[in-house]
């Protein structure tokens, strides 16, 4: 209200009729400190689905995102020239206007604590998610399809991004 005040020169004295027209005025410039609204921002689901994707692979222990099938298919497509990596294996979002829910799969190192891995996945996800795009993501959840033992072969491993 501080603004109106000083904007109108209209002292807390004056009147709610005398104050409206310029608080709705205000309101569609965006006063108050936010920037001026002039249309509406959407943001797809693969973008969000690709910001949490490259945020889970960079927390230490996560070996893979997907299931061994989905795993199985992407290392095909890789192979395919122009098919290329898939950053949002494993991924899955629903965003709204001003929210966001995930759903993760990932493959855990064997040894690791599933319960700490999950926990600094959910932190980083958020984290990423919510400087970048602005909207609140109200749920992580994460599903362990796997472990990677210490004897099995090698996938070809994904690339970070750091």
């Amino acid at each position: 209200m501080t603004e109106t005040t000083q904007r109108t020169g209209i002292g807390s004295s004056g009147t709610e009729a005398e104050r409206r027209p310029y608080e709705a005025t205000a309101a569609r410039r965006g006063a108050g400190g936010e920037s001026g609204v002039r249309g509406k921002t959407t943001i797809a689901d693969g973008v969000v689905e690709k910001i949490a994707g490259l945020a889970t692979r960079d927390v230490d222990g996560v070996y893979a995102m997907g299931s061994g099938l989905a795993r199985t298919f992407g290392a095909v497509r890789d192979r395919v020239p122009g098919g290329g990596r898939s950053v949002t294996r494993g991924v899955k979002a629903e965003v709204g206007e001003v929210q966001t829910a995930l759903d993760l799969e990932i493959v855990v190192v064997y040894g690791v604590s599933i319960s700490e891995v999950a926990r600094a996945v959910r932190e980083n996800v958020v984290s990423a998610v919510e400087q970048m795009t602005g909207l609140e993501v109200v749920e992580v959840n994460i599903a362990v399809s796997d472990v990677k033992l210490p004897d099995e072969p090698e996938e070809e491993q994904e690339t970070r991004v750091q």
